[in-house]
């Protein structure tokens, strides 16, 4: 943690989303200790106004650059000394700047893995919310970091869950870890049968029963591909094989994720599902800071329930652990190949059963290449984009 006369200099990438949001709802809690020092989001160019009025970041980036004039006369307008950027390239190029020493990497999709990879090779500390930097590019992303001493901390829930749990990063044998749980909600079709996913609803699907979500994530956690990719991260993040890493469903959401241990005793991090307590890890590793996020009440919460995973119903979830035993570009292709049928069903062009089904083709169709450039993964991106199109074509319209 820095000092007090050296605060932190955060620069939070995907300002304008939730997590981006959750980020600076911490860092303002903690004014002598830290700064939002960089705000960069796609085109959300008001909402950024509205942030950098508040915050005063030295930097305001947008990534549509069509933007650019607006956010520019936007901030001398409010009086604000903070520069305008615009571009992707832009934004890359703060994330490994003097500008910041820590980087919430939130852009979502593949249009933040640029971002992510500059902030790694700068020795940045990374709080790693987007899932495609692991998922697409993992392995060039933690060998990226171990080269420039950047320390990963993972943001997202059950992720940030191990971390703690471990102190670290470390699930190594010698560490003494036996294996990893991740825990998953179930989503809203948990107890279904295969037989009794046919008919499902666009509706239904991103009707998720804990919380509102994007249509994409709730597909994905209908599915459990979400929990697939996050298996991928994990496998990552703490370099563990998939032989030991475990997936529980666990309809509170509570438990965010569990850790076990060769001398029998298992660790979980509890929680209430809240953003900021994970952010919290990140921006005051290792010490530990006030978020704003209530303890956990038990009582109040009942019982807690953990049920098996059902692989027949849900396919997704084995197919993710299959891409990531096969390596390579294949979890890229996994990745790439549920995007585009996850986008037909919700245009409603496919049944809910077709998603993992064009999965499996894409896996099945693709070779699986080395994935030791960039290059190469978003090669392996648009070859199962185009062939899970093709095959999208030739289906029965629903």
């Amino acid at each position: 943690m820095s000092s007090s006369s050296t605060p932190r200099q955060v620069a939070i990438l995907g300002a304008t989303g939730s997590i981006g949001t959750s980020a600076l709802d911490v860092i303002a809690r903690h004014p002598e200790q830290m700064r939002a020092s960089v705000l960069a989001a796609g085109s959300s160019v008001d909402a950024l106004l509205a942030l950098c009025r508040t915050h005063r970041p030295d930097h305001a980036a947008i990534g549509d650059p069509a933007l650019f004039e607006r956010l520019r006369d936007g901030l001398a307008d409010a009086g604000l000394a903070t520069e305008a950027h615009a571009g992707h390239a832009a934004i890359e190029t703060l994330a490994a700047s003097a500008a910041c020493d820590t980087v919430v990497a939130a852009i979502v999709g593949a249009a933040g893995l640029a971002s992510t990879l500059a902030a790694a090779r700068a020795g940045k500390r990374l709080l790693l919310a987007n899932k495609e930097s692991l998922v697409l590019a993992g392995t060039l992303l933690t060998r990226e970091a171990a080269a420039a001493g950047a320390e990963i901390i993972p943001i997202d829930s059950e992720h940030n869950a191990i971390f703690q749990c471990l102190r670290s990063r470390d699930a190594s044998l010698d560490s003494g870890v036996r294996r990893i749980i991740l825990t998953a909600s179930g989503g809203p079709f948990r107890g279904r049968s295969r037989a009794a996913l046919e008919t499902v609803t666009v509706a239904q699907a991103v009707a998720h029963p804990k919380w509102s979500m994007g249509p994409k994530i709730s597909v994905d956690s209908a599915t459990l591909m979400n929990k697939g990719l996050e298996v991928i991260e994990a496998h990552h993040l703490f370099n563990v094989p998939g032989s030991r890493i475990d997936v529980l469903v666990h309809p509170q959401s509570l438990v965010h994720s569990l850790v076990e241990f060769i001398d029998g005793s298992t660790l979980a991090q509890m929680g209430l599902p809240d953003m900021r307590t994970t952010l919290a890890v990140g921006l005051g590793w290792p010490r530990r800071i006030e978020s704003g996020v209530a303890g956990l009440d038990l009582l109040s919460q009942g019982r807690l329930d953990f049920e098996a995973p059902d692989l027949d119903a849900f396919p997704c979830l084995r197919l993710a652990w299959q891409a990531m035993d096969a390596g390579g570009t294949a979890p890229a292709i996994l990745n790439a190949a549920n995007e585009e049928a996850v986008s037909a069903f919700l245009q409603g062009r496919i049944g809910f059963l077709s998603i993992p089904a064009l999965v499996e083709h894409a896996l099945s169709t693709l070779p699986h290449a080395a994935a030791d450039t960039l290059e190469a993964l978003l090669a392996a991106d648009a070859q199962a984009r185009h062939t899970t199109c093709t095959a999208i074509a030739h289906l029965p319209h629903v």
